[in-house]
């Protein structure tokens, strides 16, 4: 008699046991990407419509702009996705900076949508490279690449920046949606 009332309880010490072993934080959290495979029509809707606004400014501006930051001559599926985390986590640092610069009013609230969705997806990929590749060397080409933002980052005005990103966000969003399928993608 004594052994089957020893036995649930026996079961609920193991239980706890187990389970502070395993925090259940830990199994929650992962590395998911995969609401960047195919990216929300409304969000796209959103960053063409500011995409637009900006282009119809530029015309009213003198903003001329040399640098060729998103000109490469490789492709993003030809890196680890180590490597293609890091370069969409640059990008985005890039875009929501350039996002988040002053501006007049109509065009920053035509910006709060897109700066929101990639800040969120910035965040996202900081939480996968902190998880997957912490101490991820990123490779020759993207090492490279690498060393052209920062060169930009102190050569180039701010407007320059600011119009290069901005022109390029579908390739910031494309290399996004690359990073999250996790195999080739064109």
């Amino acid at each position: 008699m004594l052994c089957v009332s020893f036995t649930p309880l026996l079961a609920l010490v193991l239980g706890a046991s187990l389970g502070a072993a395993f925090p259940q934080d830990a199994l929650k959290k992962s590395c998911s990407l995969s609401k960047y495979q195919f990216l929300v029509p409304h969000e796209l809707k959103a960053v063409q419509k500011m995409k637009e606004q900006f282009e119809d400014i530029m015309l009213l501006s003198d903003r001329k702009c040399n640098t060729r930051l998103f000109h490469r001559k490789w492709n993003t599926a030809e890196l680890s996705v180590p490597d293609r985390v890091m370069l969409a986590e640059a990008e985005l640092d890039l875009a929501t900076a350039m996002l988040g610069l002053p501006t007049a009013p109509k065009f920053a609230e035509t910006r709060q949508r897109p700066l929101a969705f990639l800040t969120q997806a910035r965040e996202d990929l900081r939480g996968c490279m902190a998880m997957e590749a912490p101490s991820h060397q990123p490779s020759g080409k993207l090492r490279h690449w690498l060393h052209k933002l920062q060169t930009a980052k102190k050569t180039e005005t701010v407007g320059c920046l600011e119009a290069t990103t901005i022109l390029h966000l579908f390739q910031v969003l494309n290399d996004l949606r690359c990073t999250a399928l996790r195999e080739q993608c064109t």
